[in-house]
């Protein structure tokens, strides 16, 4: 794609709550850069209540969205997430054929990122990918990998996954590596737990007092083990609870097997009350950097433990196989679906307390980085396996 004298166009798609904050410091960068012109579409989870209402956020940072696309089939089983798959590339070609973008940036691994690859490479438009190349569990490891070999450019987050994407036969000057956008989002924000975090941020359960140690519970459906949620997120009930600490629960997402995760939730809460749980559906990106980077530990199988958790040194447990070998600091450690083990592991790094940060996922620029080189580089939607 030759270089317009006018800005290019940089269409951002944001699907989800962590889609957003894994995003936001590029939509900055493109939105005040002189040659860049920030177009952005909000859609799938990112548009409903139950999952956050994460627009509101979006629209509170002063990001208006040029268009929103409602693609969620309701039912979060393995059909379903296959049809809003379908109707995200149908809603998503007709606003690329209107918004007219330049490139499309896309993050990650999740079901709606496929769809935007899919619908923006069948219209010649060059898709840029963040966070190609790593390595985890479930569904996301097909999918995040057939996004790389759709997109046009990658901004990998660790030398590894930039290894990995060359070795897949991606071009190496078409993969810059800058390092993960969620970093830039914390490494120059003051972390301090603010007095009102917990009942500024509203959902069900018991009061949660700051000045006490909490713990913060983030346990997603993993979509190739769909229909064992239920009984995989009893086990860490169970061993929060004999962990006897107040805590903050998010809800999962929209994935398929959500349903069964959140009736586990829902089920503890009809039985035996609310206890010393509180449930959330949505944080802000900082308030959620601010609430992780202050837990006694983050257990469950969000990949924020390993990747924002690396830079803030978050304890936190790994639960299950969604993150499965995914590249992480010495604050994470792994446990299998049993309480027991859960436990354990909890209460040893409870015990340890806050681990050394590191800069394996970004030292805080790479939006900056990306912006510039979505200005600059040429960019070609023809592509070809290069194992040079």
């Amino acid at each position: 794609m030759s270089r317009n004298k006018s800005r290019r166009k940089i269409c951002v798609v944001v699907n989800s709550r962590a889609n957003y904050g894994r995003i936001k410091s590029v939509m900055r960068a493109v939105q005040d850069h002189p040659d860049l012109e920030l177009q952005t579409i909000v859609g799938a989870s990112a548009l409903l209540y139950r999952f956050g209402h994460a627009v509101d956020n979006i629209r509170a940072d002063g990001f208006e969205p040029s268009a929103t696309v409602y693609s969620i089939v309701e039912g979060e089983n393995p059909t379903t997430m296959a049809k809003s798959t379908g109707m995200a590339i149908m809603d998503l070609s007709t606003q690329f054929e209107n918004l007219r973008p330049d490139v499309v940036l896309t993050v990650a691994d999740r079901f709606e990122t496929i769809a935007t690859a899919i619908a923006a490479s069948y219209m010649n438009i060059p898709v840029a990918h963040t966070q190609g190349g790593e390595v985890t569990g479930s569904i996301d490891e097909s999918v995040r990998h057939a996004v790389s070999k759709l997109a046009h450019v990658h901004f990998p987050a660790t030398e590894l996954a930039r290894n990995y994407l060359l070795r897949m036969g991606e071009e190496a000057e078409r993969v810059h590596m800058t390092g993960c956008p969620a970093i830039d989002l914390i490494a120059d924000l003051d972390l301090t737990l603010p007095s009102d975090l917990f009942s500024s941020n509203k959902g069900v359960g018991a009061t949660l007092d700051p000045s006490q140690p909490y713990l913060v519970v983030l346990q997603h459906p993993v979509t190739t083990e769909f229909g064992q949620g239920f009984e995989q997120v009893q086990e860490t009930l169970a061993a929060v609870l004999a962990l006897d600490m107040q805590t903050a629960w998010l809800w999962p997402n929209v994935d398929a097997g959500s349903d069964d995760v959140s009736k586990g939730l829902r089920m503890h809460r009809e039985i035996n009350g609310d206890g010393k749980l509180h449930f959330y559906r949505n944080f802000t990106p900082e308030d959620y950097a601010r609430l992780i980077a202050n837990a006694a530990c983050l257990i469950g199988n969000s990949s924020s433990g390993l990747r924002e958790g690396a830079f803030l040194g978050t304890p936190t447990v790994d639960v299950g196989t969604r993150q499965a070998r995914r590249e992480h600091g010495e604050n994470v450690v792994h446990a299998g679906y049993d309480r027991a083990e859960i436990e354990a592991m909890a209460r040893q790094q409870i015990a340890h307390g806050r681990f050394p940060k590191t800069a394996l996922f970004g030292d805080g620029s790479a939006g900056r980085q990306i912006a510039d080189i979505l200005a600059g580089a040429p960019i070609s939607v023809q592509k070809r396996l290069s194992y040079s």
